[in-house]
């Protein structure tokens, strides 16, 4: 079932995303945590590329193994960073085979060696061009494209993020899955310009709980700049060690999302960093246990 799917059937809807495997023994330990969180039933599991699609292979093959040995439904990040049409072409034929029904569709992050990024002979210059031709030629993926609620710091101008964004969703884009914030403001003020833009598809908001003072600095470099507010900032650098950050960080998120939901969101998609422990603990804290439905109980 495609992801646009999922999120018109009543309820709450929560998903998960993954760091990718750098070597086949991290691979298998991933695997590990991801079926950790199987019996809380999410709508939906994504894995992500490494920098520059260096792991692409590692990352296929883990998704592939979930689709076939887990009951979950698996989104398959792509990205277009180092790789040609035909490689891409190749992938999809793969997922295809696998019956992935679902793609998040990015440009990607050019290596670290290589700032500035350039497309790969033949490749795809920008996102919407790879939803295109995927719409074209696997008509039968469901795409969701990546939305930054603070702003995408390579377009400065917000009006022409826009202009961007909905090129990508003309395309064929059929949802929206916004980087990470900490100020639920941001995501509603950009649900509004997406309106104004004419951009009418299912919005997910990204969040992704602090565990650590570490963590904290490794989530803005990681989210190209995320605004950590400074009632939490202030918090979190009052902490006396680490443990006391995870539960800071955790009531944060846990409040994000009881907002979020009276505010109706499309639904919430957890940055993990590969670890289920927090993200375990927002769900006890909002009421829910493993196996039940979503339906988040009053507060």
């Amino acid at each position: 079932m495609h992801v646009s799917q999922i999120l018109s059937q009543p309820g709450a809807h929560f998903s998960f995303e993954f760091f990718p495997p750098k070597t086949s023994e991290t691979s298998l330990a991933l695997f590990e945590t991801i079926k950790v969180l199987s019996p809380i039933q999410p709508s939906f599991v994504s894995v992500t590329y490494g920098a520059g699609g260096s792991t692409r292979e590692l990352t296929k093959n883990l998704i592939v193994r979930l689709q076939q040995q887990t009951g979950l439904s698996i989104v398959a990040h792509l990205t277009a960073v180092g790789a040609s049409r035909a490689e891409i072409h190749t992938l999809l034929e793969d997922y295809r085979k696998a019956k992935i029904e679902n793609l998040m569709v990015l440009r990607g992050d050019p290596p670290k060696d290589n700032k500035d990024f350039t497309p790969a002979p033949d490749g795809f210059k920008y996102a919407a061009e790879m939803v295109d031709y995927i719409k074209k030629n696997f008509p039968h993926f469901g795409i969701g494209v990546a939305g930054f609620p603070e702003g995408h710091p390579e377009t400065p101008n917000r009006l022409k993020e826009m202009d961007y964004l909905k090129a990508k969703v003309d395309a064929g884009a059929d949802y929206i899955c916004t980087q990470l914030f900490f100020d639920n403001r941001d995501y509603y003020d950009f649900c509004e310009r997406c309106d104004f833009a004419g951009i009418k598809i299912p919005i997910i908001a990204g969040i992704m709980p602090v565990t650590s003072a570490k963590s904290m600095n490794r989530m803005a470099e990681l989210a190209l700049g995320a605004r950590i507010p400074a009632k939490l900032l202030r918090a979190v650098l009052r902490a006396e060690n680490d443990e006391a950050v995870e539960r800071i960080g955790i009531h944060w998120a846990t409040e994000q999302v009881f907002d979020l939901y009276d505010h109706n969101a499309a639904g919430i998609h957890f940055y993990t960093l590969n670890r289920s422990k927090a993200t375990l603990k927002i769900y006890e804290t909002l009421g829910m246990s493993l196996g039940e439905s979503w339906r988040i109980q009053e507060k």
